[in-house]
């Protein structure tokens, strides 16, 4: 796998902890978006793009995040603590959609986003800076897959 490409945006919250948001071009051919970029203890670091988890309420079946007491679409109450706990005890209340499977590819992401993410700070401080461009118009029509 060759990271092709790496957009980043950045965000403009000076006090967060969350710097920016990126995507990543893998072989020209499939594309990761909102990776975060995250100023941590260490330095930066990337977390990757992931949902809120949720369940269903037991008497109507509708979709709560964990953390809700009562239910969106009923109102009923929610029994407590329903989130799994990860290896360290804590409620696991996001998901990955897309993370990478192995720590070299982890590393590969980290050290090329960063430096994207450094190589754009530069570039903000430049006179007439435009940021890029993170969404673009689809131009070829889907294949569709049978």
């Amino acid at each position: 796998m060759e990271i092709t490409e790496v957009r980043v945006k950045l965000v403009d919250n000076k006090d967060d902890r969350l710097k920016a948001f990126c995507s990543v071009t893998m072989d020209n051919e499939f594309v990761i978006r909102d990776i975060k970029i995250i100023e941590g203890t260490g330095g930066y670091f990337v977390a990757m793009p992931s949902r809120k988890m949720s369940d269903h309420c037991e008497k109507c079946g509708g979709k709560n995040h964990l953390r809700a007491k009562f239910c969106n679409n009923c109102g009923a109450a929610l029994s407590e603590n329903r989130a799994k706990k990860d290896v360290k005890g804590r409620m696991k209340l996001h998901a990955d959609i897309a993370h990478p499977i192995n720590a070299e590819c982890r590393r590969k992401i980290q050290e090329k986003v960063t430096v994207a993410f450094k190589d754009e700070l530069e570039k903000s401080k430049q006179p007439g800076y435009k940021p890029p461009e993170m969404d673009e118009p689809d131009d070829e029509v889907p294949e569709v897959i049978s």
